[in-house]
């Protein structure tokens, strides 16, 4: 191994960490005065985004440490951590759900399937599905000079804000009720950030799965430090068993926010940085002179 993939694998796990450490920041900000606060549940996202962003820099070799190849890599492995710890949670995981208002394990209509087998089933289901949209994605043509065009930019951004919205409102909707707002909330940002994205790499795949893990930053943002006394949906109507992290989760905020602040100059500086011929394209053919014309 050169020095410098050991370099970019090393870069490539700080900004996995980065990205674990703003999901342990809101996960914990919401729930610890709800479950309590544990340095095991906080550490787990942080392990598992640093281990993905490994993974992924050895996959796909994004050019680190330059500006857009950390904007990247940075949504790809918040959505990886985020796809894991949910598909976990959801499917195989056994607890008792008792503590919440909306069920965590898969249900139907609200109510918890106590079958781990079938919960199995529906899990490997459900991750083959969206396997199978995400690799739909790769075979999406660039457009006409070789970058993402605007328009199949922004299908991509919708479908995989699609898929967040149904298994959004197929968990929250039993007991929260529909809301369109909230339904259509995803979609609207994920079409945002793959616009945004496509500037920044050539793959529909790259573009798609970023955008996820940017939606999931800005709408956990939203919830958790927009509206700080809501509780979150899952522990809607229950007591705050921990009050003293009321005060303690406040010493997090300031390490939340300057992560933002360095995801949002580091996207400045990359997208200033993009070269004229990487613009979004519109799926317009080029004209191209006749046979024996000057050109």
């Amino acid at each position: 191994m050169t020095q410098m993939n050991v370099q970019s694998l090393a870069v490539a796990a700080a900004v996995g960490m980065l990205s674990g450490t703003h999901t342990a920041i809101w996960g914990m900000y919401k729930d610890a005065i709800h479950e309590g606060f544990t340095a095991t549940r906080f550490a787990r996202s942080v392990v598992v985004g640093a281990m993905v962003a490994v993974v992924i820099q050895l996959e796909l070799a994004l050019p680190l440490p330059g500006a857009g190849g950390l904007i990247v890599l940075f949504g790809l492995a918040y959505a990886a951590e985020r796809g894991i710890v949910e598909v976990w949670k959801t499917f195989i995981r056994d607890e008792d759900q008792s503590k919440y208002t909306i069920p965590m394990q898969f249900s139907v209509h609200g109510v918890p399937v106590r079958s781990r087998g079938v919960r199995l089933a529906v899990g490997a289901g459900y991750v083959g599905i969206v396997g199978l949209c995400l690799t739909a994605v790769t075979y999406v043509e660039l457009g006409p000079h070789g970058t993402p065009s605007m328009v199949k930019s922004m299908l991509v951004g919708l479908t995989v804000g699609a898929i967040i919205a149904f298994g959004g409102a197929w968990k929250d909707a039993p007991a929260e009720g529909f809301d369109t707002l909230k339904f259509f909330r995803s979609p609207c940002l994920t079409v945002v950030f793959a616009l945004l994205l496509a500037q920044l790499t050539t793959s529909y795949l790259q573009l798609a799965i970023a955008a996820i893990g940017y939606e999931r930053a800005v709408a956990e943002t939203y919830k958790t430090f927009f509206f700080p006394s809501k509780p979150r949906g899952k522990f809607a109507g229950k007591p705050v068993l921990f009050p003293d992290m009321l005060t303690r989760r406040q010493y997090f905020v300031p390490a939340y926010a300057a992560i933002w602040a360095v995801v949002i100059v580091t996207a400045l500086v990359a997208l200033r940085g993009v070269a004229p011929p990487s613009v979004l394209q519109l799926d317009v053919p080029v004209p191209q002179p006749h046979a024996g014309t000057r050109p």
